[in-house]
């Protein structure tokens, strides 16, 4: 016999986590079970950080687990609507901006950093908004909260303990098979262990790498989706030297580039200052690259890194952007056995492969020690090539040096959120009874967003409850 509950909420990252929290807080005797496809935190550890070598762990503890990908992310809060995802579209800008200031505070009761930056630095941020100006680039101003690798860990464990005590239950190592629906209302979920479990609400909060799971089961059971925005790139790696200017006065400098030659947008994304390269490892296997940013000094490298993903929308008949990221990725895992490649911007420039001897003339030596060198022209469309090389050239007149010889690039990066859910204001999809939220569900691209998001559907849940 099916065991019932009132709430049953799919994926354990930040969106996930503040519905429990704010539904518990709220409505502490509600019976809300979380299921996890991960580890509990405690479990979540990735050798690599001792090894230096991927393992292959099953499923990768960096992308899934309590806190998703948040928890070994760079975990960097974007204070601004205008940054991390959808939610001004579907909520309104004022009611985002209190939801993220909700969020943010209980952030901060959990340990998070009090400094904010980006917010004291006014005569420098002008300064970098004329030169990015003068490029043909958008300066998006947005304060940011840096928790760190480590320190995101330690808070996000916190928030496990207390949404336990609180009297959540959360299976952990379990996949949702199937969400259960009869005629269009969703009712419960059937698990990989043959367990089934009902309830009122059903509440997808899938992350990235949920994303083609939630697409699917969008596809099974008649959910109304459309085709979203895919982001591919790659990840740059300079000294710190070459950064520091933006780093010391916005830690993160969000710029925005229309390309001359084609009008793409290209962005940047997920500044890690004295950070390091990593690999993400999803479904079958699948390599792609990310990076992180430590705030202990132990951790700490000489190297900045962030990403630069050039934005791809699609028209009809193509409603695959999953799949079109996820097939430039394999090709680059293809080439360099299931691994990073790593190029020179020389090398990039002159359409050659990078070799060991070359990568060891440079004065930047890579933190990501088993990517391979390689060419990426052999995996990128040439239209994505000539984006990435413009945004480049545009960066280096606001950051001197980015353009030199010897910046790294890494592929392949890819943001996979692009299976976008249809839903209202209560994030309600076509099926009754199934909301979708955060980033698996193409409504938001980041952390707060997220976090703020399940603080929403939250309470539009108690909301109808109360009738």
């Amino acid at each position: 016999m099916a065991k019932e509950y009132d709430v049953i909420i799919i994926g354990a990252g930040p969106g996930g986590i503040f519905c429990a929290y704010e539904l518990m807080k709220q409505a502490p005797h509600m019976k809300v079970l979380m299921v996890e496809k991960g580890r509990s935190i405690e479990k979540r550890a990735c050798p690599k950080r001792t090894t230096k070598v991927c393992v292959g762990c099953k499923p990768c503890s960096i992308t899934t687990g309590f806190a998703g990908a948040g928890a070994f992310s760079d975990g960097k809060l974007s204070l601004s609507p205008d940054v991390g995802g959808n939610l001004p579209q579907i909520l309104g800008y004022d009611r985002t901006t209190e939801l993220i200031n909700e969020s943010d505070a209980i952030y901060l009761a959990f340990g998070a950093d009090k400094n904010v930056y980006g917010i004291d630095k006014q005569a420098e941020i002008r300064e970098i908004r004329k030169k990015a100006i003068n490029a043909n680039l958008k300066l998006v101003e947005c304060p940011i909260r840096h928790l760190g690798t480590e320190e995101g860990y330690k808070i996000y464990a916190k928030l496990q303990k207390h949404l336990l005590e609180a009297g959540v239950e959360i299976i952990f190592n379990t996949m949702v098979e199937e969400i259960l629906v009869e005629n269009n209302r969703a009712y419960g979920v059937k698990l990989d262990n043959g367990e089934t479990y009902t309830a009122g609400e059903i509440v997808s909060a899938v992350g990235r790498e949920g994303a083609e799971w939630f697409k699917e089961i969008c596809k099974k059971v008649g959910i109304e989706t459309k085709p979203g925005t895919v982001d591919v790139g790659v990840r740059v790696e300079v000294r710190d030297e070459v950064m520091q200017f933006l780093n010391e006065n916005l830690y993160e400098a969000k710029l925005i580039y229309h390309t001359p030659t084609f009008d793409d947008k290209v962005r940047t994304f997920c500044t890690n200052p004295s950070g390091e390269v990593a690999t993400e490892y999803y479904e079958n296997g699948l390599a792609v690259v990310n990076g992180h940013a430590y705030k202990s000094g132990e951790y700490k490298t000489n190297n900045t890194n962030f990403a630069l993903l050039v934005s791809k929308n699609f028209t009809k008949p193509f409603n695959t952007p999953i799949e079109y990221g996820k097939q430039i990725a394999q090709l680059s895992n293809m080439l360099c056995g299931g691994k990073i490649l790593v190029q020179t911007y020389g090398d990039y420039k002159r359409g050659r492969r990078t070799t060991d001897e070359r990568l060891c003339r440079n004065n930047l030596i890579p933190t990501l020690k088993d990517a391979v060198p390689g060419d990426l022209s052999l995996v990128f469309p040439h239209r994505i090539m000539v984006d990435i090389d413009e945004m480049i050239q545009a960066l280096d007149k606001v950051t001197p040096g980015l353009a030199a010889e010897e910046t790294l690039l890494y592929g392949v990066e890819v943001k996979f959120y692009s299976n976008k859910v249809v839903v209202n204001e209560d994030f309600e999809t076509s099926v009754e009874g199934l909301r979708a939220i955060g980033d698996g569900a193409g409504v938001t691209r980041g952390l707060q967003q997220a976090s703020a998001n399940g603080l929403s559907v939250a309470r539009s849940i108690l909301k109808k409850a109360q009738g």
